[in-house]
C-alpha cells in the first residue's frame, strides 16, 4: 500500500504548492481581482461578476479561504470576503524566493 511522504518535505515547499494549487483556477484569479475592486464583498456580489453558479463560486471562495488568501467574516446571514494582505505578502515572498533561485540557473 502506497502512502504519502509529503509531510517529510520542508513546510515552505508545502506552503508554496498549496497556494499555487489554490491559484491554479482562472475563476479564483478573477475572484481576487473582484476583491481588489470591491475590497469587501458578499458572495452574491462575486457571483454577479462571474459566469458561474453560486455554489461553484462558493467552492472557489472556500479554497481561497482555506489557504488564507482571503478572509470571510460572517455578517448576519451573509459572509463578507476580503483579501488577506498579510498572507498575500507571505505568498509573494515565498514565490519570489523560489523564482530568484530558479532564475540563477538560467
Amino acid at each position: 500500500m502506497a502512502y504519502s511522504k509529503a509531510h517529510l518535505l520542508d513546510k515552505d515547499y508545502a506552503l508554496i504548492a498549496d497556494i499555487a494549487k489554490a491559484l491554479s483556477h482562472p475563476a479564483r484569479i478573477k475572484i481576487l481581482y473582484v476583491l481588489l475592486e470591491k475590497p469587501r464583498c458578499v458572495c452574491g456580489d462575486i457571483v454577479d461578476e462571474l459566469p458561474l453558479s453560486q455554489s461553484t463560486v462558493s467552492q472557489h471562495l472556500k479554497e481561497l479561504k482555506r489557504v488564507g488568501l482571503i478572509d470571510g467574516e460572517i455578517e448576519g446571514p451573509r459572509t463578507c470576503y476580503c483579501i488577506n494582505g498579510a498572507k498575500l505578502k507571505q505568498a509573494q515572498e515565498k514565490f519570489m524566493q523560489l523564482f530568484q533561485r530558479l532564475l540563477k540557473c538560467c
